[in-house]
């Protein structure tokens, strides 16, 4: 009971973190000791387990897609969502600087949980984590790109993005934007869908799903595949990834360029598209004309309470690793 009570905890976390543009579910997944068990079970789910439905009955077919653990984690994430929509979102918006310093925190703890866990440094896991950490950081600082909007592209943007979800500290919906797919996959076609169904919509959420699906059980596989055979390198490659990520929860930012998201036709919703991390005095809020920036003034840097939401991040950690990275009998 107590390990499904943790597992719906840790989905909650995955779904929440999810409402955060540029937290990545699979970083609460790796730091609440679940990763490796979620890359099994999407990889164990198959085609040919319906056969054992078929042979064995339901019981069997459910205990062999791990179904659970699918169950609980899935009434977690979708908790976590709705919960995250209604608190955290709107927290973000009115106190960013505070919201960036908990997860800052959190993850800055994550590196040293997980980096503990190689036990044997060696040539090529120094490698890769400078590797991953260097590709992590550069996705931070990337400027969005306009990607082409046929199908073909469509298709792999969705397996790009749901590759960038399994990894911790690359988030899959920033990865969009800098394909230059976010709008017109998510604004013009998702919402297009939801408010006036047309076929011509319907089919690009679809070639998208296709490619996220594809992505999902592809991508499992190879890094099941690599903790089996490669565990050390693999997670110093993910210790990496959440190391560079750094960058992009830095609490002190000046932004350079927004989108403005229409969501009707007076409610709009910004989106911070390119900024940079900067020293706390630094710290600066942008004015704005329609999409285009116009100035910039002095913004308050809440400098104790942001290092106090650091460790309030870094000392939730330390619990999660204490009381939910173990399996209860």
């Amino acid at each position: 009971m107590k390990e499904r009570f943790f597992l719906v905890l840790k989905g909650m976390a995955m779904g929440m973190a999810e409402v955060v543009p540029g937290v990545s579910g699979g970083t609460i997944a790796f730091i609440t000791g679940i990763y490796e068990e979620l890359l099994n079970t999407i990889k164990g789910v198959t085609p040919g387990k319906l056969l054992i439905w078929k042979e064995e009955g339901l019981k069997a077919f459910w205990q062999s897609i791990n179904g659970n653990f699918i169950l609980f984690l899935l009434i977690g994430m979708a908790t976590g969502l709705v919960l995250g929509v209604f608190t955290i979102a709107k927290v973000l918006n009115t106190y960013p600087v505070l919201v960036w310093s908990f997860f800052f925190g959190l993850i800055l703890a994550s590196v040293l949980y997980v980096g503990r866990q190689i036990k044997k440094w060696g040539i090529v896991e120094v490698a890769l984590l400078v590797f991953s950490a260097g590709f992590s950081y550069y996705i931070t600082i990337a400027a969005p790109s306009q990607g082409p909007q046929e199908l073909w592209f469509v298709f792999i943007s969705g397996f790009i993005a749901i590759c960038a979800l399994m990894l911790p500290g690359v988030s899959g919906s920033f990865l969009l934007l800098l394909l230059g797919m976010y709008q017109y996959i998510v604004t013009d076609n998702v919402k297009a869908l939801l408010s006036d169904f047309n076929t011509s919509s319907l089919t690009v959420v679809i070639v998208f799903g296709l490619g996220c699906l594809a992505g999902l059980l592809s991508f499992s596989r190879v890094l099941s595949w690599t903790f089996k055979k490669f565990e050390y390198p693999t997670l110093a490659a993910l210790t990496g990834f959440l190391l560079g990520s750094l960058n992009k929860v830095w609490p002190w930012k000046h932004v350079e360029q927004i989108y403005v998201k229409h969501l009707g036709e007076i409610d709009e919703e910004v989106v911070v598209i390119v900024e940079k991390s900067v020293m706390p005095a630094q710290h600066d809020s942008f004015i704005r004309e329609g999409a285009n920036i116009i100035a910039y003034e002095a913004a308050d840097n809440y400098l104790i309470g942001a290092l106090m939401m650091m460790m309030v991040g870094f000392l939730l950690l330390w619990g999660m690793e204490r009381f939910g990275s173990k399996k209860e009998a």
